[in-house]
């Protein structure tokens, strides 16, 4: 079901990324947003993981440049990937103080995981377990690209919008072009509706990979814990150096706030999250989503 929900909800972002080429610039502007599409997906795909470490100025972490933090991380992650049957990723650490992890990669094949170095300061190894799990999870599922495509078709259609703003709909007898009221209309409501769908497709692949975490520790215990540390350290210490556009990828939002900041996050709430959680310990599996 979360599977099919998901492809529901890229066609959905497609469908608007089409409709919005059309009535914005007729037959010319969506040859426009199919190009931008195909050329912004084409670098998600191979080089999104890397722009990303790259821009939190990640480190590698190894037994021989940083033994300390490999000899933490690296055999539990050794042993969550044993459990889900994945190669080991390659591990980075970030140097912010606010607590956070995300996993970047096309497949799991290219796949890295990256924790700051606040989420070390704050996590007992149980917790940091859960954390890993999760991230571990996004890359089980492929959630990683699911949300690059996702990611990048709502840039193309916000791109879309800003094309239309500098050279205008323009409504005439041809029938390929949209009326001049319906393109307008398009670069208001177009680049919500993709960021909207976009909010969605990450907000239910958070909670499979809450349920990977549960499912591949053994219990959800460490993952509860961590995200009320998560909450409360993220709102103490935001990330002031995130990107929106990299929020999605993160185990909790990096930015603090509240009212509707929460309404538009793209994770869902951690309250939600922690209740689905302590409903598997009481010995439901209505949340482990495969």
């Amino acid at each position: 079901m979360n599977s099919l929900k998901t492809v529901l909800l890229l066609g959905l972002l497609s469908g608007v990324m089409l409709v919005g080429g059309q009535a914005i610039g007729g037959a010319q502007g969506l040859q426009y947003g199919l190009m931008l599409a195909f050329a912004m997906n084409f670098v998600s795909y191979f080089f999104s993981d890397k722009i990303a470490l790259m821009m939190y100025r990640a480190q590698r972490v190894s037994a021989e440049e940083t033994p300390e933090i490999y000899a933490r991380l690296g055999p539990m992650v050794q042993k969550l990937c044993q459990k889900m049957d994945l190669p080991m990723p390659k591990l980075w650490i970030i140097p912010e103080e606010s607590p956070n992890a995300f996993a970047t990669g096309r497949d799991p094949s290219h796949a890295s995981v990256a924790c700051t170095q606040g989420i070390l300061r704050i996590m007992n190894d149980r917790e940091l377990e859960g954390v890993l799990a999760h991230e571990l999870g996004h890359v089980l599922h492929r959630d990683i690209l699911i949300s690059s495509i996702a990611a990048t078709l709502a840039a193309a259609i916000t791109s879309l919008a800003r094309w239309a703003m500098w050279f205008g709909p323009r409504g005439n007898d041809d029938d390929e072009r949209g009326s001049a009221w319906s393109g307008m209309l398009m670069m208001i409501l177009a680049p919500i509706a993709a960021m909207l769908i976009q909010m969605a497709i990450s907000r239910t692949r958070e909670y499979g990979a809450d349920a990977a975490a549960a499912k591949y520790t053994g219990r959800p215990d460490g993952l509860i814990s961590a995200l009320r540390k998560l909450e409360v350290g993220v709102q103490r210490m935001p990330f002031d150096t995130a990107s929106p556009a990299t929020a999605h990828m993160f185990i909790l939002n990096p930015f603090s706030g509240g009212g509707l900041f929460k309404l538009f996050s793209t994770h869902p709430s951690t309250e939600e999250r922690i209740k689905r959680l302590e409903t598997m310990r009481e010995g439901s599996s209505a949340y482990y989503v495969s």
